[in-house]
């Protein structure tokens, strides 16, 4: 695959007025730029992260998606590069390490967005694409742990291969322990899985190949509770398990992975005046608009009946979000649908011409 395609990054601070602001830079709010684009309609993005992609570059960059429509197996991270390749014709511009924190509607009926940075950007549509808001791993109540996270203990695996040959703990019994647990077996010189209790909230085909791994040797399973950690200067060395048979007992450990789940935080946007429900965002299925009108919600936000929360589920909302959104910044302009097969405005858009 080629390189990722370069972004355009605006300095914070500053003030800058385009056509539709979208508060999240994950999948379907890169898509948004593209649906948007190719009616001429500019967007600029706003995300909290320091860089595009959201949950699928924070949380699994390497973790293999296989429901992507004609992309068999993907990356989060290979899936967040073709969306930055598919969008660069349309020079959309970013806002990354900062929080959407005000929205203010103006005399003119364009809104205003402010972040915790500083910067203003005036619209005349708002998209929120913030998935379930801003998220944070939950952490395990272990003293001290602050001092190894980011050196030795990781809420996220970035890249594999930091992990390769080292003695790996991985601490917790649902679907990103498990799958963690069968990706990084491979790359370990040791792994365990240490878990409360013989049970767990994970898939059972990856709980019966985890079974399989520890009979054969070739891993190891505590049924236990981390209650200490051991090292110097942020660097793992043991851990202190606590078991109903066996009490308190150590074991070596390098890095380790506890995958307790995340605690969403839905953040400023609860502040804007936007009905919620249980923290969603309601809309309909005609254009994806809330109950305020110019504000539309795409991708896991939102709610709606049969509501999928599924990356194409946001794909598709995306494409119609963007015809209703032309309408609103463009009155007047007739819309043209338009398929880009057979189009040639629109593949001269796309360099494709």
């Amino acid at each position: 695959m080629s390189a990722p395609a370069p972004i355009t990054k605006a300095p914070a601070g500053e003030s800058h007025s385009t056509d539709v602001v979208i508060i999240g830079a994950g999948p379907a709010g890169l898509f948004s730029v593209f649906e948007l684009g190719l009616l001429d309609v500019k967007a600029h993005l706003i995300d909290i992260l320091d860089r595009p992609g959201g949950q699928c570059a924070e949380l699994y960059p390497e973790k293999p998606i296989y429901d992507i429509p004609g992309l068999p197996i993907v990356t989060g991270e290979e899936l967040v590069d073709r969306l930055l390749q598919q969008i660069a014709p349309f020079g959309a511009t970013f806002h990354l390490s900062q929080m959407a924190e005000a929205l203010e509607k103006l005399p003119n009926g364009r809104w205003k967005v402010t972040t915790d940075a500083g910067t203003v950007v005036e619209a005349a549509v708002i998209v929120v694409a913030a998935g379930g808001g801003s998220f944070v791993p939950k952490k395990p109540p272990i003293p001290g742990i602050e001092e190894y996270e980011g050196k030795s203990v990781f809420y996220a695996v970035r890249k594999m291969e930091a992990f390769r040959d080292k003695n790996v703990v991985i601490v917790g019994g649902g679907d990103s322990a498990l799958d963690w647990v069968l990706n990084l077996q491979p790359l370990a010189k040791k792994l365990t899985l240490v878990h409360h209790r013989d049970g767990f909230r994970a898939a059972q085909h990856s709980v019966n190949q985890m079974r399989e791994l520890v009979a054969a040797g070739k891993m190891e399973f505590h049924i236990a509770s981390v209650s200490a950690l051991h090292g110097a200067n942020g660097q793992l060395s043991s851990l202190t398990l606590n078991g109903k048979e066996k009490g308190d007992y150590d074991i070596p450990c390098e890095m380790m992975l506890p995958f307790f789940g995340l605690t969403m935080k839905l953040g400023p946007i609860a502040d804007w005046g936007i009905n919620l429900h249980e923290n969603l965002v309601p809309v309909d299925t005609e254009k994806f608009e809330s109950s305020t009108g110019g504000i539309f919600a795409i991708g896991d936000i939102n709610t709606y009946p049969g509501k999928l929360k599924l990356i194409l589920s946001g794909f598709h909302e995306a494409a119609l979000m963007a015809q209703a959104a032309f309408r609103i910044a463009r009155p007047g302009e007739k819309l043209r649908f338009q398929y880009t097969t057979s189009s040639s405005s629109l593949q001269k858009k796309l360099g494709v011409s």
